[in-house]
């Protein structure tokens, strides 16, 4: 049974479930039946979903409160899908706000409820940042959890630190599979500055980041030629990216791809978040901005632990992408902080050496085979 609820956990989810059933099928497993909640990629990859909640995601303390009864039946869906299905495994990916809490619900069921002998085993696919914020939780994770896969090299020895009975396997990162090895992208054309935008996967991002991005954009081009490529994950986010991009030439509208636009951009302007590490493997110099709502940036300032937000930078430990957040996320910081990487060739070559060696960090290719080979090693015990 695998929980996925964002788009960037859909392609994590459909890549290991395909190499579940590849490393299955030269076993002598019998081959496994594959379902619960995910995306469109874990649908084409084999996986039967109760529903797609990954077209649900959201961010923000506020916004979480809102939708709560959505999700409230969501989760309550799920809980009763896998005591009806009792599957062997469940994979949760990501999506910490709503699979650890799932976690701690399915175990304390398992101890209060007669379930016939069935005792599954729990994986956690990308460890939550709790090394960021809450730290706390890591004692509920070893408790809930039979297994972490991380994907970062340093989270193996932080959870070792703290709970070292903890199971924990660094599988490496699955960027590495999914792209050629890079090269270092150069300025394409004397004439024309190509930029392209990356607001975030869910409307909330859309809605805050989208403005700022345009009038940044409108900015630059008082100065010089350009033109920009806003890209986004699927149907529904462009439905309403067109509400708010004018007809103006210079943005172009594009679902998926983001690999050939990033090869063919000279700078990108990105949410913090999963994205920004695809910024770094194709070297595109990167300015990162969030805004969200007072209540999440409020309480957001007074448990976040660690210096950046953009996970490239917190692998290097140094401000490789320059970050604005929040009222810092202006049109002219933004748009000189562009500039910068245009005009000073000594600072783009720079940032493309820092995150040639930070890259380097992520391990060799292999992560899903490595993950679904953890998986299946942890049923056999």
């Amino acid at each position: 049974m695998f929980i996925v609820g964002e788009p960037s956990g859909d392609t994590l989810g459909a890549e290991l479930a395909t190499a579940l059933l590849d490393q299955i099928e030269t076993s002598d497993l019998n081959k496994p039946k594959l379902f619960g909640a995910g995306g469109p990629k874990m649908s084409e990859a084999g996986v039967d979903l109760a529903f797609d909640l990954s077209a649900h995601a959201v961010v923000g303390i506020l916004e979480v409160l809102k939708n709560y009864g959505k999700f409230k039946a969501f989760f309550d869906q799920l809980l009763a899908l896998a005591e009806e299905r009792q599957p062997e495994a469940i994979i949760l990916i990501d999506y910490p706000g709503f699979n650890l809490r799932f976690a701690k619900a399915l175990r304390h069921r398992l101890r209060t409820r007669a379930t016939q002998g069935w005792n599954p085993r729990l994986i956690y696919y990308v460890s939550p940042q709790i090394w960021a914020w809450h730290e706390s939780r890591v004692h509920q994770i070893a408790r809930d959890i039979d297994l972490m896969l991380s994907i970062f090299p340093f989270e193996k020895a932080w959870y070792a630190q703290r709970v070292p009975q903890f199971k924990v396997e660094f599988v490496g990162h699955p960027l590495v599979d999914r792209f050629l090895v890079p090269t270092n992208p150069v300025l394409k054309s004397e004439d024309t500055t190509r930029i392209i935008l990356l607001p975030g996967s869910r409307k909330r991002e859309l809605t805050q980041h989208l403005p700022v991005l345009l009038s940044t954009i409108r900015w630059l081009s008082e100065k010089r030629r350009v033109t920009a490529t806003l890209v986004l994950p699927n149907e529904r986010l462009a439905d309403l990216a067109k509400q708010l991009v004018t007809s103006d030439p210079m943005v172009r509208l594009q679902i998926g791809g983001l690999a050939e636009a990033l090869q063919n951009s000279d700078v990108a302007i990105a949410a913090s978040g999963t994205v920004t590490m695809e910024c770094a493997w194709f070297r595109v110099p990167t300015v990162v901005l969030y805004k969200t709502s007072w209540s999440t940036h409020w309480f957001g300032r007074r448990f976040i632990k660690v210096k950046y937000l953009a996970m490239p930078n917190l692998l290097a430990d140094a401000l490789i992408f320059p970050e604005f957040i929040q009222n810092e996320a202006t049109t002219e910081n933004l748009g000189k902080a562009v500039t910068r990487f245009l005009d000073d060739p000594k600072v783009r070559e720079t940032t493309q050496e820092r995150l040639a060696e930070t890259i380097a960090t992520l391990g060799t290719p292999g992560a899903s085979g490595r993950a679904a080979k953890a998986i299946l090693d942890l049923l056999k015990v």
